[in-house]
């Protein structure tokens, strides 16, 4: 099996509510047209993995991933240690600025999320788009080392 795009989330504002989606617009070097994280200059998109969540919901029942508040969950690849990597989503290539660290807005749905999501970069990782196009829920991924 191939890694893919598992599920796309848009937040409407900052701190605001997260909407699944099935698509989204990537734009070079803004992030994802509509999002509220677009055009930061680091943090344009953040990533999680599908694995990670499989295994904090055996510590957390309840826990589901959107509760990350991340725009995109990719299955069969891992993000530990991918800093300055190159991860592509479709078309769509992702330059991976680091990880992204767990904040208590985690705490605030299930309690001791924080907590599952701080070690081995659990919480994902953010990063800077380099091209557009278009990324859809079972879009292929693969990731390219510096």
């Amino acid at each position: 099996m191939s890694a893919c795009v598992q599920a796309l989330w848009m937040k409407r504002a900052m701190r605001g509510v997260i909407d699944s989606v099935e698509q989204v617009t990537m734009v070079t070097n803004g992030g994802i047209e509509g999002d509220a994280n677009f055009g930061r200059s680091k943090r344009q998109v953040t990533i999680i993995d599908e694995a990670v969540f499989d295994t904090i919901r055996l510590q957390l029942p309840g826990v589901e991933a959107y509760m990350r508040r991340a725009n995109i969950m990719v299955r069969g690849i891992e993000l530990r240690d991918t800093r300055d990597h190159l991860l592509s989503v479709g078309d769509v290539r992702i330059r991976i600025c680091g990880e992204t660290r767990p904040c208590e807005r985690m705490d605030a749905q299930v309690s001791g999320l924080t907590a599952a999501l701080d070690p081995d970069w659990r919480g994902g990782v953010f990063g800077v788009v380099l091209n557009d196009g278009i990324v859809s829920v079972g879009d292929e991924v693969s990731l390219e080392s510096p």
